[in-house]
């Protein structure tokens, strides 16, 4: 992911190009580990010395209320985020919390969003078990 794209990711969500936001959202569209806040401040306070958790925090907020993230809910413990804002799901590991994405079919969630009486702005779906590499080590 180029800064030029990163850049233009912020500008089509009406954001402004701060060093701080720029830095944040870099991180987002490189890592698919669907980071919390402190994942995202410990790894960017090398390079951010400046950075407060603070700053961190109102800056995901901010992405996802205008919905250049997604922030995600799978996590009874910590809020996660994603990059990722086209149609899909996830899946977390309920035995060592990884959280992969799974691709959704758009047809479905079409008919749904199509609904007269519904009308989401948002699509949220989970799934929850066990990931390969944990049912093979049980």
């Amino acid at each position: 992911m180029t800064t030029q794209e990163v850049h233009d990711h912020l500008r089509v969500h009406g954001i402004k190009l701060l060093p701080h936001k720029v830095a944040i959202m870099q991180y987002l569209l490189t890592h698919f580990n669907h980071p919390t806040i402190d994942q995202i401040y410990s790894d960017l306070l090398p390079a951010m010395p400046t950075l407060s958790k603070t700053t961190v925090y109102n800056t995901l907020k901010l992405f996802s209320e205008k919905k250049a993230v997604l922030a995600l809910y799978i996590d009874e413990k910590n809020l996660r985020y994603d990059g990722t804002t086209a149609l899909h799901a996830h899946f977390r590991c309920r035995k060592c919390g990884d959280i992969h994405d799974v691709p959704l079919e758009e047809m479905d969630v079409a008919k749904f969003r199509g609904s007269e009486e519904l009308h989401p702005d948002e699509t949220q779906i989970y799934f929850l078990g066990k990931c390969k590499k944990c049912r093979v080590a049980s």
